[in-house]
């Protein structure tokens, strides 16, 4: 099959939120074509990871990843580095989280967040797989703990769905971290995080949709899908100055890069 568009890769998306129940041939289906010929799907709670693999071994170009949400982290069983490994050991797992640090609704969890967070960087250390953050309201704790860690361990690393500050967003450059653009880039009054991409390194750039939020224009408002990644990308390219083509084909080869499993 050929493409009129460029491929592109969905970094991120939930595939089983109940959004999605029952629909998930044809949203595979709608993505292809509109290009987007790969995609993560993230569970949020390890108690959902069979439900999310299995849409992974279901689906050709479906990878999955696995953690536990910030925002989730006191109203679920702490997570053992153990658990993350065995789970690694499934030739289409290809990230560990999503995790972070969440401060805008849950700061009173900050301090189980932060344990979770680190049990998640030594489970990444171990697998050798990328680390998938999420990070709201918590730039100073966020940038502080991963350069901490960085040092005393290697990992690799996306901050998806990068909305926080130019400083944040240094830090983790700085340490070799990739950004992740969702639709809220293509916002019109989010010039700021356009300008935070547009100081950033493409070759450390994904694009995601986050699906089912975060919908770009021109389906803002509405239930996100895969498919809609192009538009995110479109915002993109125009940020960098880039062909439509070359900022798909820039991506894709970033994602190829931190998510070796996954590369085309």
């Amino acid at each position: 099959m050929t493409h009129t568009q460029p491929a592109l890769v969905d970094s991120h998306c939930h595939l089983d939120f109940p959004d999605f129940d029952g629909q998930h041939a044809e949203l595979v289906a709608r993505a292809r074509a509109a290009g987007v010929t790969r995609m993560v799907t993230i569970c949020t709670r390890l108690r959902q990871e069979p439900q999310v693999r299995a849409l992974a071994e279901a689906h050709d170009g479906v990878f999955y990843a696995a953690g536990t949400h910030p925002m989730s982290a006191a109203d679920e069983p702490l997570v053992t580095v153990d658990q993350l490994t065995a789970l690694s050991a499934h030739p289409k797992f290809v990230g560990i989280g999503e995790t972070g640090l969440d401060y805008h609704y849950t700061a009173d969890s900050a301090p189980i967040q932060q344990e979770s967070l680190l049990i998640h960087i030594e489970a990444a250390r171990r697998t050798g797989l990328p680390l998938i953050i999420h990070s709201r309201g918590a730039d100073d704790d966020m940038a502080r703990i991963l350069a901490r860690e960085h040092a005393a361990g290697a990992f690799s690393c996306v901050m998806h769905c990068y909305t926080s500050g130019p400083a944040l967003a240094e830090t983790a450059l700085g340490l070799g971290f990739y950004l992740s653009m969702s639709g809220i880039a293509a916002f019109p009054r989010s010039a700021d995080i356009r300008a935070i991409f547009a100081a950033a390194p493409v070759d450390r750039v994904l694009v995601e949709t986050d699906a089912p939020y975060l919908a770009p224009p021109p389906h803002r408002g509405k239930r996100n899908e895969p498919a809609f990644v192009a538009h995110t990308a479109r915002a993109g390219a125009e940020i960098y100055g880039l062909t439509p083509e070359a900022f798909a084909a820039q991506t894709s080869a970033n994602f190829d890069r931190l998510f070796t499993r996954a590369a085309g």
